[in-house]
């Protein structure tokens, strides 16, 4: 949902695009957004159905973005950079930046098959520079595990396909026969018992695959319903299953190590990385009671909602209106800035001016600047709805 040139959005009764619709009258998104991003929306607004593993990636950022473009637009075709958000919509599991050096460590040790592929050189170094100093602070510290942990991730990545293919014989079997056991155990994080299953099922997608190797190097996440996380920049990260709103800078720049059969570009996404490890809860998102919604007093009365995700750049929020009870109702504040509507359970109406027209699940709307909208429920069942606007100068700006 968007006005990327590769599929803008379509009106769904005159097709016009939305591209089209923005480029012909600026007003709806603004002159401060296209002065800044120009005749088009700085966010692309997607719903993603995870049933089988999407790509190990990390998208550049926007000097990088430019430079990928030059040299290769059929593989890079755009010049922006991809900084991209999360919501959950049902249970979602997905990998996202680097874990922990402690728990890299034991994997290296208690991971036969990913030691043997790193190489017992490479992995020893690694554990001798880390070691004492994983959780330091010390800037000196964390240079030198930053440069430790990308020689040890090189080295995996730099492995060959048949060596590859051999060791995830061999991680597989042991998945299958040491169950609990399995790696160590497992870690802090992960068991062994739940990284077993996900080598098998991960195997089962794409069958000797490299990102059966990089999953112990990256944190395991779970997600429950309207939890969320941002990814930056040159993070890793894969989505392996369920369903999500995703949010992202208007973008089709991606780079692939693993899990897919589209082009890879390891040595490009080794020189990229920031090379950050922390915990998951690191990334993961804290939404808030969005200000510039007024919910009514049936809305209130029946425990209705609605809830920001705001990471730190300015191209997009979110806002999750949950509307619980029929005849409940959020007007949201008119912004200096365009806004993407779309409902994921149950049914209600959008007023924008005069103008009033049903929701029903997947339904999308486009609300433009300066316009004050309102949603309510029209059933029982709980109304869901996300919303995607541009935030000016790091803030929503309220008229």
């Amino acid at each position: 949902m968007g006005t990327h040139p590769s599929l803008p959005s379509r009106d769904v009764v005159t097709q016009r695009t939305l591209l089209d619709l923005v480029q012909d009258n600026n007003a709806l998104i603004s002159p401060e957004i296209v002065k800044i991003y120009g005749e088009k929306l700085p966010f692309l607004f997607k719903v993603l159905s995870i049933n089988k593993a999407l790509s190990i990636q990390a998208h550049p950022d926007k000097k990088l973005a430019e430079q990928l473009h030059e040299k290769d637009s059929k593989n890079y075709p755009d010049d922006n950079h991809k900084p991209e958000m999360a919501i959950a919509v049902t249970p979602f599991e997905g990998l996202c930046g680097f874990r922990p050096l402690a728990e890299i460590s034991h994997f290296l040790s208690t991971v036969a098959s990913l030691r043997g592929l790193v190489g017992d050189s490479a992995a020893a170094k690694f554990e001798s520079t880390v070691k004492g100093h994983e959780t330091s602070e010390d800037v000196a510290d964390v240079e030198k595990n930053k440069a430790a942990l990308r020689e040890v991730f090189k080295s995996l990545t730099n492995a060959t396909h048949d060596a590859v293919a051999s060791a995830a014989k061999e991680l597989v079997a042991s998945a299958k026969q040491e169950g609990d056991g399995f790696a160590g155990g497992g870690c802090q994080s992960s068991t062994g018992k739940e990284l077993a299953e996900l080598v098998e099922r991960l195997d089962a997608q794409f069958p000797g695959d490299i990102g059966l190797f990089i999953l112990f190097f990256l944190n395991y996440v779970k997600l429950e319903p309207g939890e969320g996380m941002f990814l930056q920049a040159n993070v890793p990260h894969a989505y392996l299953s369920g369903d999500i709103i995703e949010c992202m800078a208007s973008s089709d720049n991606v780079v692939r190590a693993g899990f897919t059969p589209k082009f890879k570009d390891a040595s490009t996404l080794i020189s990229m990385l920031t090379y950050s490890y922390a915990p998951i809860e690191a990334q993961k998102m804290s939404p808030s009671d969005y200000p510039y919604a007024t919910l009514s007093a049936a809305a209130y009365s029946s425990n209705s909602s609605c809830l920001i995700y705001d990471p730190p750049i300015d191209e997009f929020s979110v806002v999750k209106a949950d509307l619980r009870k029929g005849g409940s109702k959020a007007t949201f504040d008119a912004l200096q800035g365009p806004s993407i509507i779309i409902c994921t359970q149950g049914e209600g109406k959008i007023s924008v001016g005069p103008k009033t027209e049903v929701v029903k699940e997947g339904y999308v709307f486009f609300v433009g600047a300066t316009a004050e909208a309102v949603l309510e429920s029209t059933s029982e069942e709980i109304f869901v709805t996300f919303k995607a606007f541009c935030e000016l100068s790091g803030k929503e700006e309220k008229l």
